[in-house]
């Protein structure tokens, strides 16, 4: 077996795994990115492309901004649709100045890839039978294999980045941790296109025939979602058919003027809400979907890593700067309440913008009782200057929480 060491092990790497490890770096802090699959294969991965103020400060902070200062478009407002009236929703001037910026995940996670190759910072792809060991002691560890060799990767603390099928949340035991869950009885319908978007900002729109996202990734690049039952399959939907449905929930005024084109990347994203408390066992500690999954209609899974990502930093730089290890107690309390928050925030867009007919979790309240309750709230929301404002304040991001 051979043993390496470094002060900081990260089990995943993805964006918030590689985010972390270039913050790390910056701050002089050791770092080694353990990943079960290829390169290759994580940047094929399609997610969102919607970051919160407070991520593009990370991504600046890390020094690897450049291309998204140059290719990502800053979005100032927001559009929500329903039943056919528009709401412009003006975050710029809503928060005091915080918008949103409109750049992909895989261009992210591409720039944090070639930042750590650039720095020669170690990482092992493709490791697998990878376990954290001794978590609860002052000598942690992980164990993996790599090319067919065993190793032991000596350090202080470790962050658990591997997402919700990975295996740090799995090693906090089952008689400690709690999770919860809700599964939605829809799904999202995505598909991305090399079309111009729509219409400059994102579009939310609750129709009655089911809810629907004009999404974007470039000025020639497009992201669609529809809200489908979980019965059904991609094969079910052609192009022609996604166009012909997304063309009816959206404002007649859009729908007359997109353009369409076949489909780069199409797929059905179940969606669900879930958190496991604690975020930290011993010196392991949950990032991201290790801990938490919110479905996307707030845009807040990436976001909400990074926000974990954040608070870690913190930690870790009072530990090494200052050798106050003890603050290390302070992540899941810290990180939890953001999570609680952002679930809050993404389980109400949905259950306001989303039609779940009979399905609408209430079995005291008539199913269409309770979809004229959500559109009442919905409207009074959005005609509501207090009512914007909640939207807004949530859909920038929440500022950061500080260590006591």
């Amino acid at each position: 077996m051979k043993t390496i060491k470094t002060q900081v092990a990260i089990i995943g790497g993805g964006p918030s795994g590689l985010l972390l490890g270039q913050l790390l770096h910056k701050y002089g802090i050791d770092n080694v990115i353990l990943e079960r699959v290829t390169g290759e294969y994580v940047l094929g991965r399609i997610r969102a492309g919607i970051l919160e103020q407070g991520f593009v400060n990370l991504v600046r902070e890390a020094g690897v901004e450049q291309r998204m200062e140059t290719e990502g478009h800053v979005h100032e407002g927001v559009i929500f649709s329903v039943q056919g009236k528009d709401t412009r929703v003006d975050l710029k001037g809503l928060t005091g100045g915080d918008v949103v910026m409109c750049y992909g995940q895989v261009e992210i996670t591409q720039d944090l890839m070639q930042a750590r190759v650039a720095a020669d910072l170690p990482t092992y792809y493709e490791a697998s039978d990878v376990q954290p060991m001794d978590v609860k002691s002052n000598t942690p560890y992980v164990a993996f294999t790599h090319d067919g060799e065993e190793y032991r990767l000596d350090c202080d603390y470790i962050a658990g980045c591997d997402g919700f099928h990975g295996v740090s949340r799995q090693t906090i035991p089952e008689d400690v941790r709690t999770e919860f869950e809700r599964v939605y009885p829809f799904g999202w319908l995505g598909l991305l296109a090399d079309v111009p978007p729509c219409h400059e900002e994102l579009i939310y729109a609750k129709h009655e025939r089911g809810f629907a996202l004009a999404s974007q990734r470039s000025p020639t690049r497009s992201r669609y979602y529809l809200q489908v039952p979980l019965t059904d399959k991609v094969e079910d939907w052609s192009d022609d058919a996604f166009w012909e449905e997304l063309k009816k929930r959206l404002p007649p005024e859009v729908a007359a003027n997109m353009q369409t084109g076949p489909s780069i990347e199409k797929s059905i994203a179940p969606l669900r809400s879930f958190v496991c408390e604690p975020m930290q066992y011993g010196n392991l500690f949950l990032v991201g979907d290790a801990a938490h999954i919110v479905p996307p209609t707030g845009a807040k899974g990436l976001n909400l890593a990074a926000g974990d990502v954040a608070t870690l930093l913190k930690i870790f730089r009072r530990v090494y700067e200052e050798g106050d290890k003890a603050c290390t107690e302070q992540y899941s309390e810290i990180a939890l309440r953001r999570v609680w928050n952002a679930e809050r925030y993404s389980w109400w867009l949905t259950s306001l913008l989303h039609e779940f007919g009979d399905e609408a979790g209430d079995s005291a309240m008539d199913p269409q009782m309770r979809d004229r309750f959500m559109t009442s709230e919905v409207n009074y929301f959005l005609q509501s200057e207090a009512g914007r404002k909640v939207i807004a304040e949530q859909y920038v991001g929440l500022p950061y929480e500080d260590l006591k």
